[in-house]
């Protein structure tokens, strides 16, 4: 199966081509940037250089499209709103109409948590929010209008022309360090992403595994919705207590803890106002998701670095070209 991969100098992408290629397996890296795992630079916004990449391969053909190319938050800062649509948009798009044209049987987009937008926030003195595929997204910024519309277009392609489609909402993976400036100078980065591991974020490995399996299962799901985190120990009857004083939840759910916490100087955040739940991905695609908060626990206790291997070797990337005063970010986004 030869496997076309868009975005291979990023994070996610870079992580599914090196998987890929240690697989044995057929693909082919696309990015606007070069990079070791970009075979084709260029941007998916031109259609032409998308049906290029496409005809060349016609002989053996595509059979699946990892779509993880983007724009990403941190961008709003640095981007027009035009761009965004450019790129999420009318590129994803551009790569839909290839995929029909040339019979591709999977694609999987890779959009993000973030198309939620104001309904990850609960109200004032409400309890932390439940949120599954079931919850409507509310759009905050262009950034994640322009993964909804492009959501929306992988389910109209799968509707009209048949072409199987998953799309998967990731959570947060990346190394870099928080983009709130308020949070990045009460806690070290490696409290807040193991924080984050109970109810936000996701090992890039384990994002591998969901694309690959996604893969293989697009052709009997048709079109799927999924939400993509590392499995919370949290059930609905906590949500309340999660919002007033999430360490004693913590402790409830995760014994042992605060030892290690306390030995490192850390805390856990006095209050969580979201959890992300990814029940339907673990029964639809077979997903196992192995790094969690206990994992990473176990993995401090024992002294050594919570990431995968995978993780540890792509390492920090960054968004723009360019160094700000606010160090990777040019802004609050």
């Amino acid at each position: 199966m030869r496997i076309l991969v868009t975005g291979s100098a990023g994070h996610l992408g870079e992580a599914l081509m090196r998987t890929l290629r240690s697989q044995g397996r057929d693909a082919i890296g696309l990015d606007i940037s070069p990079s070791p795992y970009t075979d084709r630079v260029g941007s998916i916004a031109d259609r032409a250089f998308v049906d290029r990449v496409f005809a060349e391969h016609a002989a053996a053909g595509v059979q699946a499209v990892l779509h993880t190319a983007t724009l990403h938050k941190p961008h709003v800062a640095t981007h027009t709103r035009q761009d965004f649509i450019d790129t999420n948009i009318t590129g994803t798009l551009n790569l839909l109409e290839a995929a029909t044209s040339h019979g591709v049987g999977a694609f999987v987009f890779t959009s993000t948590t973030s198309a939620f937008g104001d309904a990850l926030t609960p109200a004032d003195g409400a309890p932390a929010v439940w949120i599954t595929e079931d919850v409507a997204p509310v759009a905050k910024n262009i950034y994640g209008t322009t993964k909804t519309a492009a959501e929306d277009l992988c389910r109209l392609f799968h509707r009209n022309q048949r072409l199987p489609c998953v799309v998967l909402r990731t959570s947060r993976f990346f190394p870099e360090p928080d983009d709130n400036p308020v949070i990045r100078n009460v806690y070290v980065d490696g409290n807040i992403k193991a924080n984050e591991f109970l109810y936000r974020r996701a090992d890039v490995q384990d994002l591998v595994d969901a694309h690959l399996l996604a893969i293989e299962r697009a052709p009997q799901i048709g079109f799927g919705r999924y939400l993509l985190s590392a499995t919370t120990p949290f059930t609905r009857d906590d949500l309340g207590a999660l919002r007033s004083h999430a360490p004693t939840v913590v402790a409830q759910r995760v014994p042992g803890f605060e030892a290690e916490y306390l030995r490192r100087g850390w805390r856990m955040f006095p209050s969580i106002g979201r959890v992300y739940v990814n029940t339907l991905a673990r029964e639809e695609l077979g997903w196992r998701p192995r790094y969690d908060f206990a994992h990473a626990l176990s993995r401090l206790q024992a002294g050594e670095d919570p990431r995968s291997p995978l993780a540890q070797a792509i390492g920090t990337k960054g968004y723009h070209a360019g160094a700000y005063a606010d160090g990777l970010y040019p802004v609050e986004c």
